[in-house]
């Protein structure tokens, strides 16, 4: 299976250069990880100082893809690092934002933060050399297998936490079972998120054994509380008046802004002092996000220019181009919408505006959040929309009817206190491989 794998990319490598290199050329992201994640850039120096790898202390290599898994496994790592505080701790990203965000809150806990390699055999065997790690941990999805089998080679463990399968991946891999099965057989162990994903992967074959229900590890991320004083302060420097309503638009993707842009010109015909923040997923989308708003005629401002002098001047719109500030954020809002959800995306973490009893709002798909987006509407602490319209009957309602807004926002923060605990047992089976 490996060897048919390796032809197929190796043919579909060569035949798709003349288009894959000006890409990679042409994107700023693609240009600063090619060369990292071949593998041709040297790791960071206190991870491959001889004297750490010949020592007996041994080194965990925690990976996760981008921005949603890596803020997914701050708790874990950082809880892990608690445990023993001598314990040489790695991680990885896929993403530039990924590898960003894991700069911004994982430094403290880790001896270094790199690129995950391209899953080519030379690029695999170079950096796992380099690394030598005891045990590997790999969060929620980026599945290679050139690596799973490397590290089967050299008798690494390998375990997937906070795992999940949604019924459209289960179909996917049952549909090309002899090319699933020796990939998920490559893990020692699997966490899931939920029962039901614990049944698909053994449904695939997984040995019972190999698969345990751990929960969420997104209900145990830490969250910044912020004061009365701290919130009106920072509404201040937002210059948002006391008096009026803010909507956050979190994670918002490509196609979604004209959506939302629709709803919220018809929330402010009624609502006149109602202020939309919105925060792109990608923040080199910030000036294109702010030139749809600006075009429809409404008052725009990036975020990251907030400082200049403005006095008095209330804005319609601000634009947040800024990594990181989401959460803070959250704690201004009287509504929270999540995005990657009106349109094919699989929405992003609800949990987030939960933590701090903001009401929700998201659209159709929240597929990679299926099972906590369900708890939240089971719950009544969200509300989940088709389009504009009902986007804009949604938010009316909440910004017409306080008390009703509070009462779901509460809903939804106890819905996030009910289902804490998986960072300790995901620990639990990630500390037998040490």
């Amino acid at each position: 299976m490996r060897r048919l794998y390796n032809i197929l990319l190796y043919f579909l490598i060569a035949i798709g250069f003349p288009v894959i290199l000006p890409i990679a050329l042409s994107s700023k992201k693609r240009r600063k990880t090619i060369l990292q994640r071949l593998g041709l850039v040297p790791l960071p120096a206190a991870m491959t100082r001889r004297k750490l790898l010949l020592s007996e202390e041994k080194i965990v290599w925690v990976h996760a893809l981008s921005v949603g898994e890596v803020l997914s496994a701050v708790p874990l790592v950082k809880r892990l690092k608690e445990r023993s505080h001598t314990r040489n701790i790695v991680f990885s990203a896929s993403t530039k934002t990924g590898f960003d965000i894991a700069n911004q809150y994982l430094n403290d806990s880790v001896i270094g933060i790199f690129y995950f390699p391209y899953d080519l055999k030379f690029s695999v065997k170079h950096i796992a050399e380099k690394i030598a790690p005891a045990v590997v941990v790999i969060v929620e999805t980026d599945i290679w297998p050139n690596f799973l089998f490397e590290m089967k080679k050299r008798q690494t463990p390998v375990v997937l936490v906070n795992a999940r399968l949604s019924n459209k991946s289960f179909i996917g891999y049952k549909r090309f079972d002899f090319f699933a099965k020796p990939l998920f057989l490559s893990f020692a162990k699997i966490c899931t998120q939920s029962v039901e994903d614990a049944k698909r992967f053994q449904a695939l074959d997984v040995p019972s054994n190999r698969i345990m229900f751990t929960g969420n590890i997104k209900f145990d991320q830490e969250f910044q509380f912020l004061s009365a004083e701290e919130i009106k302060d920072l509404r201040k420097w937002m210059q948002i008046q006391p008096s009026q309503k803010v909507l956050v638009a979190g994670s918002t993707h490509k196609g979604e802004e004209s959506i939302l842009l629709d709803a919220f010109s018809k929330m402010k015909s009624e609502f006149k002092d109602l202020v939309l923040v919105v925060t792109p997923r990608d923040p080199e989308r910030a000036k294109s996000v702010y030139r749809i708003f600006e075009a429809a005629g409404y008052s725009v401002r990036l975020m990251k220019e907030m400082e200049k002098k403005s006095a008095g001047h209330r804005f319609d719109v601000i634009v947040v181009g800024i990594l990181g500030v989401l959460k803070k954020l959250y704690t201004i809002a009287d509504i929270a919408f999540i995005g990657g959800s009106l349109i094919a995306c699989g929405g992003h973490n609800p949990l987030e505006p939960a933590s701090f009893a903001k009401p929700i709002i998201f659209g159709q798909d929240m597929s990679d959040f299926a099972e906590i987006s369900k708890l939240l509407v089971d719950s009544g602490g969200a509300v989940r929309v088709h389009d504009s319209a009902s986007l804009f009957e949604a938010a009316a309602i909440l910004i017409r009817d306080d008390k009703k807004a509070i009462e779901i926002g509460e809903r939804a923060r106890q819905v996030f206190k009910a289902n804490k605990g998986a960072v300790e047992k995901t620990l639990r089976v990630v500390e037998t491989y040490l």
